[in-house]
């Protein structure tokens, strides 16, 4: 059974950081594009970073500079360090993992940036 479990979801004041992992289970970590995404109240879901098999990577406009994504194929995990955290930042963040043919979702944490 493949699972993504995320974690690090917080309250945060405006201008602080917060790490987000995410720990994957039941696949092949390494052969696994892995991405961040996030949905705020009322908006569709939306891409912040994703990290390829050989950890290229790419970001949203919004999050360039201020979100760094990384991986750990030994411990199965993904990250997302972000730092200068602004109030737009606000919302449920999501795990995927994505291969040919198959496309796994984690449950999603909950950050809040408050002012």
């Amino acid at each position: 059974q493949v699972q993504l479990v995320e974690s690090g979801g917080d309250l945060v004041q405006a201008g602080g950081s917060l790490r987000l992992a995410c720990t994957a289970r039941g696949i092949i970590f390494r052969i696994y594009a892995m991405g961040w995404y996030r949905q705020a109240p009322g908006k569709q879901r939306e891409l912040v970073a994703r990290i390829s098999l050989g950890g290229s990577t790419n970001y949203a406009d919004t999050v360039k500079g201020r979100f760094t994504i990384s991986r750990d194929n030994a411990r199965n995990t993904m990250y997302l360090q972000m730092n200068s955290l602004k109030l737009e930042d606000t919302a449920v963040y999501y795990c995927n993992a994505a291969n040919v043919g198959h496309n796994y979702w984690g449950q999603g944490t909950q950050v809040t940036v408050s002012s």
